[in-house]
């Protein structure tokens, strides 16, 4: 048996390349997510579900005006953007807590290709809006009926 002289800090450098490798490993995936955010001072939470006729995009904006909102597809990218700004009413030295986010804001989604652009609705109302994307005819479920003999 060979007789080794302990080194404390010989352990150091495999500790940091395992942990370096392991927080590369958990944020690889969010590169995306990451040059989004950049994009946008801040980032409206949005929910998007199916149903048998559309595709539904609702995004909570409080405390955003109508007319300070945009929605465009271009290429199957459907974009909202839109800006909330700072009350000028209220001094900066005057809040106790500032917590709300301000500024302009862009969410993008790509939808499927089977879709009818012409036929998109919004609706705001509350603070959320309300996008409607119609599906096309051939990608709606069709019922078949069975008879029975």
């Amino acid at each position: 048996m060979t007789i080794v002289r302990w080194d404390p800090l010989r352990n150091v450098a495999t500790l940091q390349d395992r942990i370096n490798r392991i927080f590369n490993e958990a944020f690889a995936d969010s590169k995306d997510f990451e040059d989004e955010v950049s994009m946008s001072a801040w980032r409206p939470v949005v929910d998007i579900f199916d149903t048998n006729n559309a595709i539904v995009i609702k995004a909570e904006l409080p405390g955003i005006k109508k007319d300070d909102v945009s929605v465009d597809v271009k290429d199957n990218v459907l974009t909202i953007k839109g800006e909330r700004s700072l009350s000028k009413e209220i001094k900066e030295e005057n809040y106790y807590r500032k917590e709300r986010s301000f500024g302009k804001f862009q969410r993008s989604f790509t939808l499927p290709e089977a879709i009818e652009p012409a036929g998109i609705k919004a609706n705001f109302k509350n603070g959320v809006l309300e996008i409607e994307v119609p599906k096309a005819e051939e990608k709606k479920p069709k019922q078949i009926s069975i008879n029975v003999e």
